[in-house]
């Protein structure tokens, strides 16, 4: 973070926030993300003085950790949600009142490159991996820009499998039409090790961590209302899968290091 002392004003109402990020006032933006805990999921190692790749940044909490945590430069890049309407006003914002020095780019996820965004030290993907159509291509991407490590969470399925698989979703799963792929853990250890990192080691998350059970209620919710508005015969199916999802799928964190 920056030394230069900069002027707090409150965030305006309209702002969307994802993240839960501590401002300088001691209040926390009011995002659903558990961001805080995610970042003790991560197993980070020592950034001092490291260069930080941050894709699919939001608004922008692992990049400002990262900073805060002794990275030397910070790149923060989205494309998804910086290009909705007003969807990076939480990053824009947080970056100015934490007087950080956190850079930003707008990019696609595929056109990530080395002649693109340069290359770093650690690169962290986060919360993206499912939302590609081309997961392979995507670490792929995330591969070139990377000279040590790679830091991956992301949702997995299948998980009662111990051989390589994943569970495609051709509707709209998890309550999000831009979920594509549920790898399981040896699916995404074997496809980060495909990608040119000799070592992928796999950090589990817990599956009913303190946030995640009071997210529960909220997503029973959400859940109920995407059956009853489902198409009859498609309602029975819907219903399977919400309960097959709470048996078979988590989050994991995996690191792919050169």
């Amino acid at each position: 973070m920056s030394n230069v002392q900069t002027a707090f004003s409150p965030p305006f109402a309209g702002i969307r926030w994802w993240h839960q990020i501590a401002l300088p006032d001691g209040s926390v933006t009011p995002g659903p993300d558990c961001s805080a805990e995610k970042l003790a999921w991560l197993h980070l190692p020592d950034l001092t003085g490291k260069t930080v790749l941050d894709v699919g940044a939001y608004d922008g909490f692992f990049s400002f950790a990262a900073e805060r945590l002794g990275a030397s430069r910070v790149l923060a890049a989205d494309s998804y949600v910086w290009q909705r309407p007003n969807g990076k006003d939480g990053f824009e914002y947080a970056r100015r009142v934490l007087g950080s020095k956190v850079e930003d780019i707008e990019i696609e996820v595929l056109d990530i490159s080395p002649e693109t965004v340069g290359q770093f030290d650690v690169v962290l993907f986060l919360g993206v991996l499912y939302h590609m159509r081309h997961p392979l291509l995507s670490l792929e991407k995330m591969a070139s820009v990377t000279k040590e490590r790679l830091v991956v969470e992301t949702l997995i399925d299948v998980t009662f499998l111990r051989s390589p698989a994943a569970a495609f979703y051709p509707w709209k799963m998890l309550r999000d039409e831009t979920n594509w792929w549920g790898p399981n853990r040896a699916a995404l250890l074997s496809m980060i090790q495909s990608v040119g990192f000799p070592e992928a080691i796999p950090y589990p998350v817990k599956r009913f961590s303190r946030s995640r059970m009071q997210t529960l209620p909220t997503h029973a919710k959400m859940n109920a209302g995407l059956v009853s508005t489902a198409p009859w015969r498609s309602r029975v199916r819907l219903a399977k899968d919400f309960a097959r999802s709470a048996l078979t799928q988590n989050r994991l964190v995996a690191h792919g290091i050169r």
